[in-house]
């Protein structure tokens, strides 16, 4: 029976999308918004030798921006006055719990007669019928019609609902639960590591005289930090989430957990050798997000190899006839960054404005490809599954994977705008970037009408709260960077520290909160231990406040320091006038580092094996 409705529910989703895409009419409506913005570029070409700066905030792009900030204050908005409300239903029960505490002691110092007194009224009012007045007059409120049940005697309830116990627990093989929380393991640790690294650096720009030490000179520790973060945090997190998501949808074993374990410490070991490299001045000459030199970023690449080559073996000797669409985007990232790794390190293409290119390309196809690809797979299972409910609609996640895969290859040359490189190739770039409109309109729309009906989790768990800011920042994070790559807003915030502000809306906001979400739905039902609500709540509270603060600052001072270079003034100006926003973007990463140490410790707890007590 659930055979035949699934069939027919894909059957139906198909019939849809085709009658979609057939419709020449409804099908030029995906491709509207990138050729309006296409015209509107092709203007800004023509006028791009007079750029007048006096007129930026009514930018299209500033403006889009605008907008898209305000979505993520509105989102807080939501989540906070939820969780308000319960805070505020926990006070009143609270004050009823009491209250009924007091009553039951007065029982207790009542005499016989009074108690067989009040037990006759009650049986009374189990007789009673209402006879539809009952919402009127002044008297006192008793509850003499005995309505009240399942009353509790304990006052001291937490300031914060516990998390609600899941009452399923999946089966899972040792073997399997083993790589998850190893994979899970390591990425924590890279996590802390790499963000202690990133919080020492932002140190750096308050009192840049901290040391003078070379080893930690901010050249060197940049790259260790992105470096970590990228592949040993959000990679290692991928991959072990990913494990547990190809067996569950292929409803079979994986194909190799020696060749996971073996993958494990390779892409481990490329992350220690390449940090100590880096650390001591090695790197291949400054390529962001691949400083580690081709001898130990190989390693990655193998582990990588290896991963894709056991995901797929398990995905080919499924029990089942589909394949689900996670796992369509966690081997297309996997094809995809393989690729990428080859073309990055072929020494061939590194020459000239060859290697400008093979830069733009790598540096955004790694978050786009990989880490951004790889996520969407992640969210496609544990998302619904955390909801108890199907994925929306089947067939925007398939129109999502192909436009993701169409535009987001061609758009790494809008970090070169008014460079070197072809305008024809700058100009193409421009153009896909707006057409990343369809993947992401596509996905989040999916994604939120998966989440509608479920909006009430939001006071009872942090899942969906951690799932929501992923999928918020997923449309707010690629539609600014859409916005971004416009010729004029690139003039005003390219090479300031509005960059370094949209980086971390992509990767922290969009990746991370959805790694989070992820590690906080599956952990508990393989390991049957939950971490503390109010644990939790610190951990999400201070990484979004802080990931706020953070970003805000920095957008506002690179805006002021892109305007300060278009005015002509000293660059030493620029760097003064930044001072306040990095002492806020100080303050920000320290409130995000903190979090990561809470999730760490939330981590042990949900891992942590009980002990056996012995007789």
């Amino acid at each position: 029976m659930y055979t035949n409705v699934k069939k027919y529910n894909q059957i139906k989703d198909l019939k849809v999308f085709y009658s979609f895409i057939c419709c020449p009419r409804r099908f030029g409506l995906l491709f509207l918004i990138p050729l309006l913005f296409s015209a509107n570029l092709l203007i800004a070409q023509a006028s791009s030798s007079s750029l007048d700066s006096s007129d930026w905030a009514t930018s299209p792009g500033v403006i889009g921006t605008f907008v898209l900030l305000l979505i993520v204050v509105l989102i807080a908005i939501l989540i906070l006055s939820y969780r308000l409300s319960g805070f505020f239903q926990s006070i009143k029960d609270k004050r009823e719990a009491s209250r009924k505490l007091a009553f039951s002691e007065e029982l207790y110092e009542m005499e016989d007669t009074e108690i067989d007194t009040i037990l006759e009224k009650r049986k009374a009012a189990l007789r009673y019928k209402l006879s539809g007045a009952e919402l009127g007059g002044k008297g006192r409120a008793l509850d003499e019609k005995g309505l009240l049940t399942q009353v509790t005697h304990d006052p001291d309830n937490p300031l914060v609902d516990e998390k609600k116990k899941s009452p399923l627990r999946y089966e899972t093989p040792p073997e399997l639960k083993t790589i998850v929380i190893n994979y899970l393991g390591a990425s924590v640790f890279w996590l802390v590591f790499g963000t202690l690294v990133g919080q020492y650096v932002g140190m750096k720009f308050i009192w840049p005289e901290i040391d003078t030490v070379s080893w930690l000179s901010f050249g060197r520790l940049r790259p260790v930090h992105t470096n970590t973060v990228f592949w040993g945090w959000a990679s290692m997190a991928m991959i072990g989430l990913g494990y547990f998501v190809v067996a569950r949808t292929s409803n079979t074993v994986i194909y190799s957990y020696k060749m996971a374990k073996t993958a494990w410490w390779m892409i481990n070991f490329s992350v220690v050798a390449g940090n100590i490299a880096l650390l001591s001045g090695l790197n291949n000459g400054g390529g962001e997000y691949r400083e580690y030199v081709w001898p130990i970023a190989i390693f990655f690449g193998l582990g990588l190899l290896l991963t894709f080559r056991n995901f797929y073996k398990t995905v080919a000797t499924r029990k089942i006839s589909e394949i689900y669409i996670s796992n369509w985007y966690l081997l297309g990232g996997l094809v995809w960054t393989l690729t990428l790794f080859t073309i990055g390190y072929v020494p061939h293409f590194q020459d000239g404005l060859g290697e400008t290119v093979i830069q733009g390309y790598y540096m955004h196809m790694g978050v786009g490809m990989w880490f951004m690809t790889f996520t969407l797979g992640l969210i496609y299972y544990y998302l619904p599954s955390s909801l108890n409910k199907p994925i929306y609609s089947y067939s925007l996640g398939v129109l999502a994977f192909w436009t993701q895969m169409l535009f987001y290859t061609l758009i790494g040359t809008h970090h070169f705008v008014f460079s070197p490189l072809p305008w024809w190739l700058q100009t193409v770039a421009i153009v896909f970037s707006a057409g990343m409109f369809i993947p992401v309109i596509a996905g989040t729309t999916n994604f939120l009408m998966t989440m509608r009906g479920s909006w009430n989790e939001i006071s009872k768990s942090y899942i969906l709260p951690f799932f929501l800011v992923g999928v918020v920042f997923y449309f707010v994070g690629s539609s600014q960077g859409s916005f971004q790559a416009f010729r004029f807003t690139n003039y005003v915030w390219h090479f300031t520290d509005f960059n370094v502000a949209h980086s971390h809306m992509t990767m922290y906001g969009i990746i991370t909160f959805i790694l989070w979400a992820c590690v906080y739905a599956i952990l508990p039902k393989i390991t049957g231990r939950e971490p503390r609500q109010f644990f939790v709540g610190v951990h999400f509270w201070m990484a979004f406040v802080g990931l706020f603060a953070y970003m805000i600052s920095l957008m506002i001072g690179g805006t002021l320091r892109g305007m300060s270079w278009i005015d002509g003034e000293p660059f030493i100006q620029s760097i003064i006038l930044m001072q306040p926003y990095w002492v806020w973007r100080a303050v920000g990463g320290s409130l995000m580092f903190i979090s990561h140490l809470v999730f760490a410790y939330n981590f042990m707890v949900m891992v942590r094996s009980r002990k056996e007590i012995t007789k």
